[in-house]
């Protein structure tokens, strides 16, 4: 969707047929964290964002849907400090699913828009409100001014047009 950018990550979805084990689950997340990095901090990796979900949370289609693991660079120092996020509910899902069946390129399986039940218009525009609740003081977006803006960018095209769009993309132009 738009091309990788410098300061941008890799996101992969990963469906799985059952639920991990807590130590699957940190073996999983330590073996990540060593395959990426912070934006800009090597030269070698880039930044990777893994959401696993299990099949049968997700199919069929239910909001809020379950994820299953999370791994992005936001949780180093807790995975560090041996903190590690639980299975937990993620209205984000129907987002991302509908993201991903959008723009996606299966690297194993079937596409997305195949394996994936269609996340209805009412459930995106939920998540897409439920996202703007993050935001209700300045302490909840100090420091990632760019990433808010960029979001709410995304939540206004989504609401406007019903799809999803990069975030540079969904700004208007001249911006």
């Amino acid at each position: 969707m738009g091309g990788l950018k410098p300061y941008s990550d890799i996101d992969l979805l990963v469906t799985v047929a059952v639920k991990l084990d807590e130590t699957t689950r940190r073996a999983l997340l330590n073996d990540l964290m060593e395959a990426s990095a912070f934006p800009g901090e090597s030269e070698t990796l880039r930044a990777i964002e893994v959401t696993l979900v299990v099949h049968d949370d997700i199919i069929p289609w239910r909001y809020p849907a379950k994820r299953e693991l999370q791994f992005g660079e936001w949780q180093r120092n807790d995975i560090l400090a041996g903190i590690f996020e639980p299975a937990m509910i993620d209205i984000d899902l129907a987002i991302l699913l509908t993201k991903a069946r959008e723009h996606s390129v299966a690297l194993v399986g079937p596409a997305a828009e195949e394996f994936f039940d269609p996340v209805p218009e009412q459930d995106l525009f939920e998540a897409l409100r439920e996202t703007l609740k993050l935001w209700n003081s300045q302490p909840d977006w100090a420091g990632d001014e760019r990433n808010v803006v960029l979001t709410l960018s995304r939540i206004w095209y989504s609401a406007i047009t019903g799809k999803i769009a990069p975030k540079l993309m969904s700004l208007p132009t001249g911006q």
